[in-house]
């Protein structure tokens, strides 16, 4: 147990000679540098999108892929929105891999029409390869970016269907 300390302390023994009093402020620059390269991560998702149809796709494409932390930065930020991210983060966490890797290796597919509601909002309904199931999402532009009102998804009634769907009331 002994030979362990000693060894740990011959590796950190040039740690500590470097971090003496006279080389304070090149330890100083080294952290700052250090704390600053790790901020720096290029796996951070920038979250802008060029105009509604790619942030549309861009959100898909990184829910299909597992990727919420990514979907979130395409997301209008709202707490219905989160929760609601949340819910499907859950979800494909529970698949099994092979469910997984059929939406990952799916493509996007965007059904015509996409209805302008007004300058800043478009519903757009889509589906993807692997499951074929119509879905319909509302991107707004907000303080010149695109974002995805994942909400809508859940809230809306139902116009994913080119057919109107009858139902038959038997309470009367």
């Amino acid at each position: 147990m002994k030979n362990k300390y000693i060894s740990l302390f011959l590796y950190l023994r040039p740690i500590f000679v470097f971090c003496s009093m006279k080389n304070k402020y090149a330890v100083i620059i080294l952290s700052l540098l250090a704390i600053i390269g790790a901020c720096k991560s290029k796996d951070k998702p920038t979250g802008k999108s060029e105009n509604y149809v790619d942030a549309a796709r861009n959100f898909v494409r990184a829910a299909l892929d597992g990727k919420f932390t990514e979907a979130d930065s395409f997301m209008l930020q709202d707490s219905s929105n989160l929760n609601y991210l949340d819910v499907a983060d859950r979800s494909y966490q529970r698949m099994n891999q092979t469910v997984k890797d059929g939406y990952r290796a799916s493509t996007i597919r965007f059904h015509q029409p996409i209805r302008q509601v007004n300058d800043s909002s478009y519903i757009i309904i889509f589906s993807n390869s692997f499951k074929n199931d119509p879905d319909t999402l509302k991107v707004l532009r907000m303080n010149n970016t695109w974002l995805v009102d994942l909400k809508y998804l859940y809230q809306h009634d139902a116009d994913t269907s080119s057919t109107s769907i009858k139902s038959t009331d038997n309470l009367k």
